[in-house]
């Protein structure tokens, strides 16, 4: 975002908004996000829902992320719309500021359910002794959800008490979210500190903790003896550690990068941020794959509501209906496995 006193704005700004040629790739970028997403997840979320017993902590952190991705996709149509009317918004100052915080609410939900994800399975595969009670787990894991969802809507508090759009004249234009005024927040201490608890609160933490999860996780697996089943348990680590760096790194770092370089020293990065900001996007659209390649139970289900053949005999003969995924933390027990002598490939 912008920051004016005034709505006399300088000249790269005004060819911020000029750029077609941006505007339509980020709307292109938008289009496909959005049907992918909505097609995905709403077939996981039904997966989840109702096809998926019992309701262990990654199902319920995997429900909470789904949400979160679905959420997003419905607010996507309305930026493609203000996209392609060139920085245009015609609906309003209390929709802008509603459908502003869904955006970012759901986006930075998404970080931190994926770092839940990542510590459930960290304890589950390194630390096996702690939290064994399902039940006491699912009841953290509820509570978790709501403690992100309370996080994330105070820090964007100040969105939500202040008129988010701004009008151009000199391009006969109202900006939603593109240009903010400074006397939105009472000083640049506050908007330091708004800015900053973007990026530390709600990605760089997490990030932090997400990497020493799963880099955890991978240390752990590749010690105990080799099995196809914990390679496969690796690669995921692996996928889900790159696509959470690739999607949500870029456009924090830029984020940061652009405030410090507005609030001190007058210069922008917002083109790079917008652009970046699209690209955090696609993270909703590879959820779905992920579980799908990461449980068995959810390849199966899919399949027989698809009406396609079910699974191979190898993975027929490894189902139960109440066992966990690759995805789960209590899939691979290798804390328990070295114990034994032995491996736990299930809970």
């Amino acid at each position: 975002m912008d920051l004016r006193n005034s709505s006399k704005l300088d000249n790269a700004t005004l060819s911020l908004f000029r750029n077609y040629k941006a505007s339509t790739t980020i709307s292109i970028i938008y289009m496909l996000v959005t049907v992918i997403n909505m097609t995905g997840n709403g077939l996981s979320m039904w997966l989840l829902i109702f096809r998926t017993t019992p309701k262990t902590p990654s199902i319920i952190f995997m429900i909470n992320l789904t949400l979160t991705d679905l959420a997003l996709g419905l607010v996507l149509p309305y930026q493609i719309i203000y996209q392609m009317y060139g920085y245009n918004w015609i609906l309003g100052p209390g929709l802008c500021r509603l459908l502003t915080v869904m955006f970012y609410a759901n986006m930075y939900c998404s970080i931190l359910t994926m770092t839940a994800i990542s510590a459930d399975r960290y304890l589950g595969i390194c630390r096996p002794m702690l939290f064994r009670d399902r039940r006491e787990r699912k009841s953290l894991a509820v509570i978790a959800c709501l403690i992100m969802w309370t996080v994330v809507l105070l820090v964007l508090y100040p969105l939500m008490s202040t008129d988010l759009t701004f009008s151009i004249p000199e391009l006969g234009i109202t900006t939603c979210f593109d240009v903010l005024k400074k006397d939105m927040l009472p000083s640049l201490t506050a908007w330091a500190t708004f800015l900053f608890a973007l990026f530390f609160v709600l990605f760089f933490i997490p990030f932090c903790i997400t990497v020493f999860c799963y880099v955890g996780i991978i240390r752990k697996l590749t010690r105990v003896s080799k099995t196809n089943q914990k390679e496969k348990a690796i690669q995921l680590a692996v996928t889900v550690l790159v696509v959470y760096t690739l999607c949500f790194a870029p456009n924090n770092i830029v984020l940061l990068a652009h405030s410090i370089r507005k609030l001190f020293y007058g210069d922008s990065l917002y083109m790079a941020y917008k652009l970046t900001l699209s690209l955090s996007c696609l993270n909703s659209c590879i959820d779905p794959f992920i579980y799908y390649f990461a449980s068995r139970e959810f390849r199966q289900k899919l399949r027989q509501m698809l009406r396609l053949r079910t699974l191979s005999s190898v993975d027929a003969t490894t189902i139960e209906p109440h066992r966990e995924s690759l995805y789960s933390a209590q899939y691979v027990s290798c804390g328990q496995g070295e114990r034994t002598g032995s491996t736990k490939l299930n809970s």
